[in-house]
């Protein structure tokens, strides 16, 4: 789908941006790369079998794990720790 500079200008005004005309080109050459995707999308048959209708489906669970979780990055600017957690100050008004 072509896309005129007259329309980038026009998308840009109702964003209230401005751009010259070497960044409304360039822009329109992005929108019809955009517009072209969608128009692929457009084409592909996106239609349901009935014969999938009937399968009964099922979630998938899986298993928890504990996990321990070493970085000692993440505490480098904690200012109190005791053991693993991080202490805060009270906050009670």
């Amino acid at each position: 789908m072509k896309v005129s500079i007259d329309e980038v200008k026009y998308i840009a005004k109702l964003s209230k941006l401005k751009f010259s005309d070497d960044e409304a080109a360039k822009f329109a050459k992005e929108f019809e790369s955009i517009l072209d995707n969608f128009q692929y999308l457009n084409e592909l048959n996106l239609d349901i079998n009935e014969d999938n209708e009937n399968v009964e489906l099922k979630p998938v669970i899986r298993q928890d794990e504990v996990k321990s979780f070493e970085c000692n990055d993440l505490f480098r600017n904690v200012k109190d720790m005791q053991d693993t957690y991080i202490k805060v100050p009270k906050v009670i008004e």
